[in-house]
């Protein structure tokens, strides 16, 4: 694992060299963006949707025999904007795109495509990855923009339906405890989960050796990977922008 870490670091350091060169096509982060972030915009919206639903649900009825409905938006609203909607969404996204991205970069490794890129001089981790982890933080960045917006509706409408708890009410709730922080930290959690995701992705078909048989095990492997490194990148940002 730390053999890997090492990868990771090496290969981001030679796509951000090879980014502010002025050598990545904005083509080509258009087209990444497409099948990255909007290719699993649906599943990733759903998720979060469900899960704010779900608490919702779970939560309402608790907080309405203890006489703290009022509070059920705003504690529905902190717990999607902190942890839910960046979390969930990019943990949908790893399983949707990047695993895809480890299949087409392994894909070409199998196939020697990327040392025909190294042989006319061309810096194949640069080529390959700057693209997609500009579009990665992009993507999840943009979608977590639009998850909370969409968790946040789907647990007034829980919250409606299952309790009578009046729409203004739960935003009223919201407007009290909700604080720009948190929005912000969702967002910059958003961008590094989503470089992160296209990095360790790409890492991992860039490493595969063999055939087609390796290239559906590269692809378990990057969801595992991604699932880990997301968890623990959240580890690291709730301790330096909340502890204390």
């Amino acid at each position: 694992m730390l053999n890997f870490l090492g990868q990771l670091v090496l290969n981001f350091t030679q796509a951000a060299k090879y980014t502010l060169k002025g050598n990545v096509r904005l083509s080509s982060v258009i087209n990444q963006i497409a099948a990255i972030g909007f290719d699993s915009l649906a599943i990733c919206l759903s998720v979060v949707f469900i899960s704010a639903a779900v608490i919702a649900l779970q939560v309402s009825e608790q907080f309405l025999m203890s006489g703290g409905d009022s509070y059920i938006g705003g504690f529905l609203t902190v717990a999607l904007i902190r942890e839910i909607a960046p979390g969930f969404a990019a943990l949908a996204l790893a399983a949707r795109s990047g695993t895809a991205i480890t299949a087409q970069v392994a894909n070409m490794q199998v196939t020697n495509q990327i040392d025909a890129i190294d042989v006319l001089k061309v810096d194949s981790i640069g080529y390959y990855f700057a693209p997609r982890i500009i579009a990665g933080a992009i993507s999840v960045f943009c979608i977590v923009l639009l998850a909370e917006l969409i968790g946040v509706l789907g647990g007034c409408l829980v919250s409606y339906f299952t309790i009578g708890l009046h729409p203004i009410r739960y935003f009223n709730s919201v407007w009290l405890m909700l604080v720009m922080k948190d929005i912000w930290i969702s967002l910059f959690k958003g961008l590094i989960f989503g470089g992160l995701i296209a990095l360790v992705a790409s890492t991992v078909g860039y490493n595969t050796k063999g055939g087609a048989k390796n290239v559906g095990e590269s692809t378990t492997k990057a969801a595992i990977y991604c699932t880990i490194y997301i968890l623990v990148a959240d580890l690291i940002i709730d301790i330096l922008f909340y502890m204390g």
